[in-house]
């Protein structure tokens, strides 16, 4: 049980004075280039889908 505890304080003790934490502003700006990043990349799975999707279509209708 002791070393759980001492897991425990340690792991408390360098999240607190170890671990550098980005600033309120920091996190924003990193927040909107992820969701630039994930829609620009949304879009580019959506229209090799599109291609794809029509690509097969017409090539099952030409039988």
């Amino acid at each position: 049980m002791s070393k759980v505890r001492n897991y425990v304080s340690e792991t408390v003790e360098e999240m607190r004075d170890k671990v550098s934490w980005p600033s309120y502003s920091e996190l924003q700006n990193s927040s909107v280039l992820v969701l630039i990043g994930s829609l620009i990349f949304a879009l580019i799975v959506g229209a090799m889908d599109f291609v794809f999707d029509s690509g097969l279509t017409w090539f099952y209708n030409q039988f």
